[in-house]
C-alpha cells in the first residue's frame, strides 16, 4: 500500500498476515537495529543480505527503520551522512557484500574527514565455504572485507555468532556515536543471517550502552584559558567542526561577546557563528582569505574550536615564520588520527590544549570570563556586500547567488551545500541550520545523496531544503534523486553549471604558466560539452520536475520561484543554470595557492 500524502513513512508498507515462527539470525540483527533507534536504513539490495532484508519487512513490517531504496551504494552512505549531518544522529545504510562496500567507499571517507555518525551495514558470502553456491558467492566471500574502509571508519567487525552480533551493533553505534564521531562497518555473515535460532533470546537494553556522558575540561586549563583569553588584547576564535544546537550557537555568541573576540569560520564545516554579527571577521571560505591571515597574524590569542588544518590556518597568517600567537585548542579530534589517511592535516602548535568538545569549551570558559576593555580598538571595517544586479547577458556565479536569495526572500532555509564558486559572504547565515558545509571528503559525486538525505532529515521542519551543486558533481550522483522523489522527500537542487570540471582548468592554467605552454590548452580534457548533458530532462528521468537550461539572467528568477513553488508543494525540483565560468575572487586566490579541491 502506498500514500505519498505520508511521506517516507506511508510508502512500501507490507503485508502481514502471518506469525513469525521461528526466529531466524537476521532476526536478532533487525530488532537492534530497532533497539538502536536507527529511524532509516538507506539501501541497494543484494543477496548477500536477504536473510536481513527479510526480517527488515517481514517481522518489522519496514518500519523502524524503514528501508531507503537506493539506486547507488555511495547514494545510501552519502543519505546517511546527510541525515546525520542535520540531525547529529546516525541512520543506517546497507551495502551489499565486497561489491557494494566498494561503491561505497568515497562516501564512507566523506562521513570519515567529515566526523560524522554514519552506521554501515554489510554483508559477505558464507564464510563456511561448504555452504556457498557456485561462483556468486565465492567472487562475493572475502577473507576480510572490513580491510576494504578500516583505515577510515572507527570501527568495523565481523561477528560469527547472533549473541556477538547483538554485542556488535551496540559497539557500533556507541563508537560511531562518540565524539569524535566518524562511520563504523559491520559485516554480517549469509550464513549467520539465515540460521534457524528458534526461540529468540534475550536481547540487551541499548539504554545501557549508550555513548559516555561529555567529559568536562580540567580545571586548571579551563582556568588557564580563561586567564589567556581574559588578558587579550586582541583576541580571535577559530569556530570550526561545533554542533548545530540553538543552545551551543548561542553561547558561542556570548562568549565571542564577552571577549570582543573577532571570529572567523569555515565554509568547509558550515554554519557555526552569525554571519552579520558585528564580531564576525571577513567572510568563511575554504581557505583564510587575505583579510582573515591578516587578523590570524594580529591577534594575541587564538581559541580553536576544532578549526579544520589549524596548522593551515596559522600558516596562512604568519607565512614560514613560526605562529607567534598563544594557541588555545578545544578538540577531541586527534583521538581518530591514524597513519593512513592525512586527514588530520599538518601539526599545529598549540600552548594549551582542551581535550574536549569544542561546545563543551565554550560552556566551561564563559562563567570564567571577566568585564573587560573593548577588544580590537585597531580593527579594521568590514567591507560591505557588494550587491549583484541580476541583469546583462551573461550569468556570473555570484549573480546565481543573489537570484537565489531574492527568491528564497525571508523563508528558513537550508543551503545544503554552495559550490566552490561562492564568496564566503555569499549566503548569510543566522541559525546552526542554516548551511551545512561541505562533503568532508573533498571528492566528487556525494553532494545529490548528501542531499537527499539532508532533505529527509528536514522534512517536516518548515525549512526551504536547498542545495547549490557544480554540474560534475550532480551528473556522478543524479540518480540519487529518484530516491527523493520515490519516497516524496521535497528536495530544491540548483545546477551551477559551468559545463566545465573547472577547478581542474585552473589547475591546468597554473601547470601551464608555471611550465611556460600555451594556457589556452586548459579545457582540454575537462568541458563537459558536445554534447551538453540535459540536466532538466536527467531530473525529468528521476520523476521531478526540471528547469533549464537558464542562460539569460532576466529567466532566472522565474524560473527559481517556479522549482520553489514545486518544492513547497511537495516536489523534487532541479533547475539548470549555465554560469559564466570563474570563481569569486577569495576562491581563485585560494586555487592559485595550490587548493586540491
Amino acid at each position: 500500500m502506498n500514500d505519498g500524502s505520508l511521506g517516507p513513512g506511508g510508502l512500501e508498507r507490507p503485508v502481514l498476515a502471518n506469525e513469525p515462527g521461528d526466529y531466524w539470525g537476521s532476526d536478532v540483527v533487525a530488532l537492534m537495529l530497532r533497539e538502536l533507534d536507527l529511524p532509516y536504513v538507506a539501501l541497494n539490495p543484494g543477496a548477500s543480505y536477504r536473510g536481513l532484508h527479510d526480517s527488515l519487512v517481514n517481522l518489522l513490517g519496514n518500519r523502524d527503520p524503514q528501508m531507503l531504496l537506493c539506486l547507488h551504494e555511495e547514494h545510501a552512505v552519502a543519505m546517511a551522512h546527510g541525515y546525520a549531518k542535520v540531525t547529529g544522529r546516525p541512520m543506517g545504510a546497507i551495502v551489499h557484500s565486497n561489491v557494494g562496500l566498494m561503491h561505497a567507499t568515497m562516501a564512507i571517507f566523506n562521513a570519515w574527514c567529515d566526523r560524522v555518525p554514519v552506521f554501515v551495514l554489510g554483508a559477505t558470502g558464507p564464510v563456511d565455504a561448504a555452504k556457498r553456491r557456485p561462483w556468486i558467492d565465492w567472487i562475493h566471500t572475502a577473507q576480510d572485507q572490513g580491510a576494504l574502509v578500516r583505515n577510515f571508519t572507527k570501527w568495523d567487525d565481523q561477528p560469527a555468532s547472533v549473541a556477538a552480533a547483538a554485542e556488535s551493533l551496540l559497539r557500533a553505534h556507541r563508537m560511531a556515536t562518540t565524539p569524535p564521531c566518524g562511520p563504523v562497518y559491520i559485516c554480517l555473515d549469509a550464513a549467520l543471517q539465515e540460521s534457524r535460532i528458534g526461540a529468540l533470546p534475550p536481547l540487551p537494553s541499548a539504554a545501557r550502552f549508550r555513548p559516555p556522558r561529555a567529559a568536562a575540561p580540567d580545571p586548571a586549563a579551563a582556568a588557564e584559558a580563561a586567564a589567556l583569553l581574559n588578558a587579550a588584547e586582541r583576541p580571535l576564535i577559530l569556530v570550526g567542526r561545533v554542533g548545530r544546537g540553538e543552545a551551543e550557537w548561542q553561547r558561542r555568541v556570548r562568549l565571542a561577546e564577552a571577549l570582543g573576540a573577532i571570529v572567523l569560520t569555515d565554509a568547509k564545516t558550515g554554519a557555526g557563528f552569525p554571519s552579520t554579527h558585528p564580531l564576525h571577521g571577513p567572510p568563511a571560505g575554504n581557505n583564510p582569505s587575505a583579510d582573515a591571515a591578516a587578523l590570524i597574524r594580529k591577534a594575541d590569542v587564538v581559541l580553536s574550536l576544532d578549526w579544520v588544518d589549524l596548522a593551515g590556518a596559522l600558516k596562512a597568517g604568519w607565512g614560514e615564520e613560526p605562529a607567534g600567537n598563544k594557541i588555545i585548542l578545544a578538540s577531541l579530534d586527534h583521538l581518530v588520527h591514524n597513519g593512513w589517511s592525512m586527514d588530520y592535516q599538518a601539526l599545529p602548535p598549540t600552548d594549551l590544549h582542551l581535550a574536549v568538545e569544542p561546545d563543551v569549551a565554550v560552556a566551561a570558559l564563559l562563567p570564567l570570563l571577566k568585564p573587560r576593555q573593548p577588544a580590537w580598538p585597531d580593527r579594521p571595517a568590514a567591507t560591505p556586500r557588494q550587491a549583484v544586479p541580476i541583469s546583462g547577458d551573461v550569468i556570473p556565479p555570484l549573480m546565481l547567488a543573489a537570484a537565489l536569495r531574492e527568491a528564497v526572500g525571508t523563508r528558513p532555509t537550508c543551503l545544503i551545500r554552495g559550490p566552490l564558486a561562492w564568496a564566503g559572504n555569499t549566503w548569510d547565515v543566522a541559525h546552526p541550520l542554516d548551511a551545512l558545509g561541505g562533503d568532508g571528503g573533498g571528492g566528487i559525486g556525494g553532494g545529490p545523496g548528501m542531499a537527499v538525505g539532508a532533505a529527509l532529515a528536514l522534512r517536516g521542519s518548515g525549512r526551504l531544503p536547498v542545495a547549490v551543486l557544480g554540474d560534475g558533481d550532480f551528473l556522478m550522483g543524479v540518480t540519487a534523486l529518484w530516491t527523493a522523489v520515490h519516497y516524496r522527500i521535497p528536495l530544491l537542487v540548483v545546477v551551477s553549471n559551468n559545463n566545465s570540471f573547472f577547478n581542474d582548468e585552473l589547475h591546468q592554467d597554473r601547470m601551464a604558466r608555471q611550465r611556460g605552454r600555451p594556457v589556452a590548452n586548459r579545457w582540454i580534457g575537462q568541458r563537459i560539452a558536445d554534447p551538453e548533458p540535459d540536466l532538466g530532462m536527467l531530473a525529468r528521468a528521476q520523476g521531478g520536475e526540471g528547469f533549464g537550461p537558464i542562460r539569460r539572467p532576466d529567466e532566472l528568477p522565474r524560473a527559481l520561484r517556479a522549482a520553489i513553488d514545486c518544492v513547497i508543494g511537495g516536489g523534487v525540483a532541479v533547475v539548470d543554470v549555465r554560469v559564466e565560468p570563474g570563481y569569486a575572487p577569495v576562491d581563485s586566490a585560494a586555487i592559485a595557492r595550490g587548493a586540491t579541491e
